[in-house]
């Protein structure tokens, strides 16, 4: 029988769930409307706030990692514009940092933002612009070595035009790549949200020169109506075949 995020079945009579409306206020725009009310109704932020995670963002970490298995026990994470930390707080529990999973390795994450974040049980969270010339030093030395995954959800500033706004976040999805040939080990994997729209070919030729497989996933989490995709890459090589 099929269940949404919230757990509750989807079939049967009296199982609606009763939406909420929010009233246009004074000084608030329509568009904030929409989307305050978008949030109250969305069940994977229902889900997030009921089971402890810092935002919705936290299911497409899992179902990514449902679908291609980076998040392993002992893996050593870096998490670029971590905040406010739900990818950290899935990659805890999943690459066993605090240990929980007896006879397991123990894994480590850095999570990396321009502002500072609440603590994360588990977690090394840093506030670090990641394309200062000395970041990638930093994080390795913090690491003690070299990474096994660099993974990033970050997000340009929006602009409010769509093809502006794309332009961006595959300029800002290319400087985490470069970050991630620099930090990871041989055989890593990279993981970063893009915006579809066609300008992200150059990105896919970049990742297909470096990673033995590039693939394209939308995981159930992401909106619908949202053009937001992940690529994930996966077998990293760390020079280039002649």
């Amino acid at each position: 029988m099929e269940k949404t995020p919230t757990g509750k079945n989807t079939s049967g009579r009296g199982q609606r769930e009763l939406k909420v409306k929010v009233k246009s206020a004074r000084g608030r725009k329509l568009s904030s409307t929409r989307w305050l009310q978008r949030q109250l109704n969305d069940p994977y932020v229902k889900r997030a706030k009921a089971e402890g995670y810092r935002g919705r963002a936290a299911y497409k970490i899992m179902e990514l990692d449902d679908k291609f298995r980076f998040l392993v026990p002992g893996a050593r994470i870096v998490d670029l514009g971590a905040a406010p930390g739900g990818w950290c707080q899935v990659a805890v529990k999943r690459s066993n940092v605090l240990g929980e999973r007896g006879g397991k390795a123990v894994g480590t994450i850095l999570g990396i933002d321009l502002q500072e974040m609440e603590p994360i049980a588990g977690c090394e969270l840093y506030q670090l612009d990641f394309m200062e010339d000395d970041a990638d030093l930093k994080v390795k030395e913090w690491l003690g070595g070299k990474a096994d995954v660099v993974m990033s959800d970050m997000a340009a500033s929006s602009s409010g035009h769509k093809q502006t706004d794309h332009l961006r976040i595959i300029a800002l999805c290319e400087a985490a790549a470069y970050f991630a040939f620099d930090v990871l080990d041989e055989g890593g994997t990279f993981v970063a949200k893009v915006l579809a729209g066609g300008a992200e070919g150059e990105l896919q030729k970049l990742l297909k020169q470096r990673f033995t497989k590039v693939a394209n996933f939308k995981p159930p989490a992401s909106r619908s109506d949202s053009s937001e995709k992940f690529v994930v890459a996966t077998g990293f090589k760390s020079e280039i075949a002649g």
